[in-house]
């Protein structure tokens, strides 16, 4: 009784030396690839910073719009365009002094 010893086929470990190869690079490219988890956590950090900007800019332009308006010919307020005219034209009235 002689026990022989056989190695496994060449194709079985080509097959799964092939499928070990294909799901580390499925793995890895869930993982880190174009549109993997490491990815989606940057695009939502992204998203939150570029949501914070928005607001920053919609309060700029709401501000901008007031300024507009107060100055427009429906509604004029006379002390912003004294301020207005102060900084834009340099303009000083003639009780004012002027300290350098």
């Amino acid at each position: 009784m002689t026990h022989r010893r056989t190695r496994p086929n060449l194709g079985t470990l080509v097959f799964f030396a092939v499928a070990l190869s294909l799901s580390a690079y499925f793995t890895f490219a869930a993982v880190q690839g174009d549109f993997g988890l490491f990815r989606r956590a940057e695009i939502s950090v992204e998203a939150h910073e570029l949501q914070g900007e928005l607001d920053h800019l919609s309060e700029e332009v709401a501000r901008m719009e007031n300024l507009t308006h107060r100055l427009s010919d429906e509604y004029l307020d006379l002390d912003l365009l004294d301020q207005q005219a102060r900084d834009v034209l340099g303009m000083v009235r003639s009780d004012e002094m002027v300290v350098n």
